[in-house]
């Protein structure tokens, strides 16, 4: 019995099962493959990591303490590849006389280095200039003191003189913020900055310069090999347990200064926020493909009762029904996984060239075997479930009526008014998760686990429910109410049958009802994620043209003296334009803060200037604020709050005069506020006029050139600048910083995941708009065969089909839409953490918008065709197959 009622399933009831199986393998191959991704991506996060340090650890040798010993503890510590000592002193100056003239310095940093060091740790220095080996000079002490290799330098060490050593070679140190941090010392009191005047020397070299010499530190740079877990918050305990370990075992005589840790630190809270981006944009879509799949089922209800109780009547026991019925959800099930996986494996194999996403075979396996199981539980809740219900409670007698039991009462969510209970909690939920100081996730500095904010995951969650049941209920409003205005559409299409296509669409309100929800769901899935997907690369885009500039920027160092118009020597092949900037210090009260200098015309045509940077007026208007006033200023919102200022109120300023060297008090009048602004700190900062800067200060002096190339070619103006330019400037391009700046969320490139959400959003939204709609019309072919017995016209039956079409496209788009914008706009708010700046207006992707709306256009219209094709049959076959 069991192998005729599968036969006679594949044979009589192909298309319910194909479409069963359909929603299945969606639902399936959605789960495997976010599942998949996040896994990898969490992995690559925590190589990136590893990848962007330097030196892991900078073990500090603590004062009494036996180097030689610290150094053997440490070499023989689990997890060390190879470990140096490298000699820290501090110096009181730097002279050098070159062309006739001496130069010095401010106090700044020696450093010897052992053999070896650059091959060890090859990404700390970066020769620029004459040998890379021997006494080097940092770019910025060489433009301080104007030497070059070859010149004399001298080093003011306290205890031990004036020492003079011969330069070989000038370098960057990219990781000097690390390199010369305070070991043990709290994010908040580290340095704000790395020394500006730095030589390192070999190491027998630095010994013998810093004989008697005060001040001197040792510390033991380390490269591990210790194999991390793929997660970056196990990676992060795993480093620091290894590293209090070594603290521990040192007794004091060492402390860890963990530059890796420090890494997956950051790493893990971005690990974080793509696991809840996976639940925000990627668990919607394999509950929308569940609920497919559970309408395909309930689309064949009716005839399914109807075959319950012919084998009722033919003799079956309640239990061998429920095996029959379980065997379809088996087949459903198994068969549906399966493509459902193979679907996955395709996805990751043509998307990111490995079936595994990239993610080991262990993890991926896992994915893999979660899916099906939930696929499976899907299978059985869409198909075996309701058959138990009809069994519990629908007669033989009933099931002999078309109608079948349905209920002629609202629903008891309508009654009581659910939707709008969930409206209403969601909007409480984002007002209170969205407010001020709102993090959904919390970091708490050195603590190896973090906190989620989940409670926030409300405020989405009960917006698509509500909002799905009250397109429900107005859909119902509408089918019940309005059968006069749903005569007056069909009219045109169905003439004398328009009143009996109204009563059939009223008499069909629930199931069609249920069909506008499942495609505005499948819409606004959609428009979520593209919406989401968009704003992101905008905001990361805007992060990156912040922190540079613009396209590219040079960058003078701190004390050289370069007029405006030096700017002309800039304008290379692919330049447009050159833009000065000044960069200054003031402080207000006691407060230093960076000053910077525009010119209010022309900032505008280097750099973009959006309005979310600024409180207060649009950023035209500020512009023409200060180009008017000279004196006016624009002040940061820390500054504002922390000083209580109002428009219009003076503010002092005191800033170095360049001619006496004193600082020198200069009003301003506060004119406005500045969020963000190019190349400026987070925090605090000032933006002025420069013409009433240099004119106060006796210099018109620039720190930085912003340079725009219209969008392209930034990287070759920049090779082509930092050959003009050698090591009197440094050179950034907008390629160079939006790789660096961006978290490591961004680094695993977020499109990843939208490419495969946004994929499945297409096929969904073609699945809720014509597979449902094909289903119902196969079910209602007696409907039509009687029609046509009773004297309808073919081209009257075409008309109700494509009624019916018309409403439940009109109705889901414009559902769908109206849903996905308000997710967007939550989930942007409540995902703030993950927009550094956040986005003034969301980006909205057109062509991928209007490629799914015709996506389930062409599906609801294919549905709308075929189910014309069989309304055209004759209706004495039809009735015979029936």
């Amino acid at each position: 019995m069991i192998t005729s009622w599968a036969r006679g399933l594949a044979r009589h009831r192909a298309g319910r099962l194909l479409a069963a199986l359909a929603g299945i393998a969606l639902a399936v191959a959605l789960i495997a493959a976010l599942g998949s991704f996040l896994t990898a991506s969490k992995a690559t996060m925590t190589q990136r990591a590893v990848r962007s340090v330097a030196v892991d650890w900078q073990v500090e040798v603590q004062p009494g303490a036996d180097p030689h010993s610290v150094l053997r503890q440490v070499r023989t510590a689990p997890g060390t590849r190879a470990a140096l000592p490298v000699g820290y002193a501090r110096t009181t100056g730097f002279t050098a006389r070159v062309q006739g003239s001496t130069q010095t310095t401010g106090p700044g940093m020696a450093l010897g280095l052992p053999p070896g060091y650059r091959r060890l740790f090859p990404d700390e220095i970066r020769p620029l200039s004459g040998s890379p080996t021997g006494v080097l000079l940092a770019q910025q002490t060489a433009s301080n003191l104007h030497a070059a290799p070859g010149d004399t330098v001298g080093i003011q060490l306290p205890g031990a003189g004036l020492r003079q050593v011969r330069v070989d070679g000038v370098v960057d140190l990219p990781q000097a913020d690390s390199l010369f941090q305070k070991v043990g010392a709290p994010p908040q009191s580290q340095p704000t900055a790395p020394p500006d005047n730095v030589i390192l020397l070999p190491a027998d070299r630095f010994a013998s310069l810093t004989r008697g010499a005060t001040a001197l530190t040792t510390q033991i740079h380390v490269a591990r090999d210790a194999s991390l877990p793929a997660d970056p918050a196990a990676a992060f305990t795993a480093v620091t347990g290894a590293a209090h370990h070594l603290e521990a075992k040192a007794s004091g005589a060492a402390l860890v200064g963990n530059n890796l840790g420090a890494a997956l630190d950051s790493a893990r809270q971005d690990a974080l926020y793509a696991q809840i981006l996976f639940l925000f944009l990627g668990v919607p879509g394999a509950v929308l493909a569940a609920a497919l799949t559970a309408a395909v089922a309930s689309a064949g209800g009716q005839r399914r009762r109807q075959e319950q109780g012919l084998l009722r009547l033919r003799g079956l026991r309640p239990g061998q029904i429920t095996g029959l019925a379980a065997l379809e959800a088996a087949l459903v099930g198994v068969v549906g996984g399966l493509a459902g996986l193979g679907i996955a494996a395709l996805t990751g194999r043509l998307a990111f060239g490995a079936a595994s996403f990239g993610a080991s075979a262990g993890t991926w396996a896992i994915w893999y075997g979660i899916a099906f199981v939930l696929g499976a539980a899907v299978a059985a809740g869409a198909v075996l479930v309701p058959a138990l219900r009809d069994l519990r409670s629908v007669t033989v007698a009933d099931t002999r009526k078309e109608t079948g039991v349905r209920p002629t009462r609202s629903p008891w969510w309508m009654r009581c008014g659910l939707d709008f209970g969930l409206l209403i909690g969601s909007w409480l939920v984002f007002r209170a998760s969205s407010g001020n100081q709102y993090a959904l996730v919390l970091a708490p500095e050195g603590v190896p686990t973090l906190s989620v904010s989940y409670w926030a995951f409300l405020g989405p969650a009960l917006l698509w429910i509500g909002a799905a049941l009250l397109v429900w209920r107005l859909t119902l409003l509408a089918l019940t109410h309005g059968r006069p205005a749903l005569a007056r559409l069909a009219r045109p299409l169905t003439a004398t049958l328009a009143g009996t296509t109204a009563a059939i669409l009223s008499r069909r309100r629930r199931p069609l009802a249920r069909s506008v929800v499942l495609l505005a769901l499948a819409v606004s899935f959609a428009v979520s994620t593209a919406v989401f997907n968009a704003t992101y690369h905008q905001q990361a885009e805007v992060d990156a043209r912040l922190t540079n500039g613009a396209d590219v920027t040079v960058t003078e160092p701190p004390g050289a003296h370069v007029p405006p118009s030096t700017g002309s020597t800039l304008k290379v092949p692919g330049v447009r334009h050159v833009e000065p900037l000044q960069h200054r210090f003031a402080y207000v009260g006691s407060d230093l803060q960076d000053l910077y200098g525009v010119r209010p015309d022309t900032i505008a045509r280097a750099t973009s200037l959006q309005d979310a940077y600024f409180a207060g007026g649009t950023a035209h208007q500020l512009m023409q604020r200060l180009a008017q006033r000279p004196d006016n200023l624009l002040v940061s919102v820390e500054t504002v709050h922390d000083f209580q200022l109002s428009p219009g109120d003076t503010v002092n300023l005191r800033i170095q005069d360049a001619r006496t060297k004193a600082l020198r008090t200069v009003p301003f009048h506060y004119a406005g506020i500045a969020k963000e602004f190019p190349t400026a700190p987070k925090d605090s900062f000032f933006v002025a006029n420069a013409a009433y800067v240099a004119k106060a200060t006796g210099s018109d002096t620039v720190g930085a050139f912003l340079l725009d190339t219209g969008g392209t070619h930034q990287k070759q103006v920049a090779a082509h600048l930092r050959k003009h330019l050698g090591t009197s400037a440094t050179v950034t391009d907008l390629t160079q910083t939006r790789g660096t700046v961006g978290t490591s969320l961004t680094s695993v490139d977020l499109a990843g995941l939208t490419r495969i959400e946004l994929a499945f959003a297409v096929l969904l939204s073609a699945g809720a708009g014509g597979l449902v709609l094909a289903l119902g019309l196969a079910e209602r072919r007696r409907t039509f065969a009687i029609a046509t017995v009773l004297g309808a016209k073919p081209g009257q039956l075409r008309g109700m089909v494509l009624t019916e079409a018309l409403l439940l496209t009109a109705g889901g788009l414009a559902g769908g839409a109206l849903i996905g914008w308000a997710l967007s706009e939550m989930l942007v708010k409540v995902l703030t953490g993950v927009f550094d700046p956040p986005p003034a207006s969301l980006s909205v992707p057109s062509a991928y918008l209007v490629l799914t709306a015709g996506a389930a256009v062409a599906a609801v219209l294919a549905a709308a065709l075929n189910g014309i094709r069989s309304a055209g049959r004759p209706a004495v076959e039809e009735l015979r197959d029936l």
